[in-house]
């Protein structure tokens, strides 16, 4: 338990009061108590922390700009992908970069501009991780199941890029 029952206490009425659930509050925790790490120590945590908690991930990525026209994949935890080096003109992960928005996709098979990392993979949710009107990188999410990302989950991913750029320095 994070800091003991008073702290998981604490925790719990957080997250009834913010309408998140147990699970996310725990992993928004983890990112604020994470002091000074480097950007690839800090990444690893988040998708460790994301892929464990969260069944209906199955996949999670995180993405970082390289220049303006690229995005690299730092880490991952779930399926391979072979998509490591994405431009930001196609794909899923391109529109979230351009368009400066989270990206949710409810069935990845009716998106043209989906690029397949997994015949398994339904739905995406693609959430851009900023500073200012800069995207950093972003976090993207694959899902069996069509319709498996909703409001809940992009307020949650959304509150976690912006605790992301926050720990950058």
């Amino acid at each position: 338990m994070i800091g003991g029952r008073r702290g998981y206490l604490e925790m719990m009425k957080a997250a009834a009061a913010s309408g998140l659930s147990k699970n996310q509050v725990e992993v928004l925790d983890l990112v604020r108590r994470t002091g000074a790490l480097p950007l690839g120590a800090l990444l690893d945590r988040v998708v460790e922390a994301l892929h464990a908690r969260f069944p209906h991930y199955t996949g999670v990525y995180l993405y970082w700009m390289d220049g303006p026209d690229a995005l690299v994949l730092r880490t991952h935890r779930g399926r391979p992908t072979e998509h490591t080096r994405i431009p930001v003109s196609v794909g899923l992960c391109g529109r979230a970069a351009r368009e400066k928005r989270t990206v949710i996709v409810d069935d990845v098979t009716a998106d043209p501009s989906y690029l397949a990392c997994s015949l398994e993979t339904r739905s995406e949710i693609v959430v851009p991780i900023m500073r200012g009107d800069a995207v950093l990188g972003e976090i993207d999410i694959d899902g069996d199941m069509a319709k498996a990302y909703g409001p809940a989950d992009q307020r949650f991913l959304e509150e976690l890029a912006q605790l992301i750029a926050t720990r950058i320095t």
